[in-house]
């Protein structure tokens, strides 16, 4: 059963990276994911079938494309394979949870990626990928009461109110963009959950921070994404309460 569900939620995760790469690219720039269809950012090229095999058609091609042979970013293959991952711990850190609870989780860890990969690229956290977080919370609210609707709401106003002051008070460090992620991220989670993530964000931020600048590759001047740390830190918390359980089982 390990193995199976391995395979299983690793190849979704794969397919599912395959499709966000293309979120990643063509949102930012207000272009449809639906058509065209997949093809060279280079050349233009429509990619065949066998070209669209996650990871596997990066390793047959080498890496490039099979008419203009210029490289393809390894951050493609990155996402696939970083997308699996996820998919897999979300189902083997919470053997427990529902199968519309999976279902939900893996919604919210894919729209993640998407927001982390965006975030990097263009120091924005699109509206519309947001809302779908706070839609997902709001639909597991309702279909699963977790968290309760109390909860959801003194997450969302609580958390989103906290950063609303600070971008407030000090918009060059934090953007709007990071304020309503917050407040959907209280949605999903819940209060206390969401201060959780704030405290685990802020602490890899800080960490990040300290770590560019001794190797001087970010002066303090240099703006950071802040939504890649609240992601990871949405990560653990998600995968938390198990990864401490099968801490004290095993220690």
């Amino acid at each position: 059963m390990l193995v199976i569900n391995i395979l299983v939620y690793g190849v979704l995760g794969l397919i599912s990276g395959s499709f966000l790469n293309v979120v990643i690219h063509r949102l930012p720039n207000r272009q449809s994911i639906i058509t065209p269809r997949s093809h060279c950012p280079q050349c233009e090229h429509v990619l065949r079938p066998w070209e669209l095999i996650p990871v596997v058609s990066y390793l047959l091609l080498g890496g490039k494309c099979s008419q203009c042979r210029l490289s393809i970013p390894w951050r493609y293959p990155g996402v696939e394979i970083l997308t699996g991952v996820l998919f897999i711990f979300t189902r083997l850190l919470q053997p427990s949870q529902t199968t519309i609870g999976i279902v939900f989780d893996l919604v919210f860890v894919s729209l993640l990626v998407a927001l982390t990969m965006i975030d990097i690229d263009t120091f924005r956290l699109p509206d519309i990928l947001v809302g779908y977080v706070a839609a997902t919370g709001l639909m597991k609210i309702i279909i699963l009461a977790e968290p309760n609707f109390w909860s959801g709401l003194i997450g969302a106003i609580g958390a989103g109110g906290v950063f609303f002051f600070i971008s407030y008070f000090y918009p060059e460090g934090m953007g709007l963009g990071d304020v309503k992620l917050v407040a959907a991220l209280g949605i999903y989670f819940g209060y206390p959950d969401v201060f959780y993530v704030i405290f685990l964000a802020s602490f890899l931020g800080v960490i990040f921070g300290g770590i560019s600048l001794l190797l001087r590759k970010k002066s303090l001047r240099e703006p950071i994404p802040f939504g890649p740390f609240l992601a990871g830190a949405s990560l653990l918390v998600l995968f938390g309460k198990e990864l401490s359980t099968l801490y004290t089982y095993w220690f």
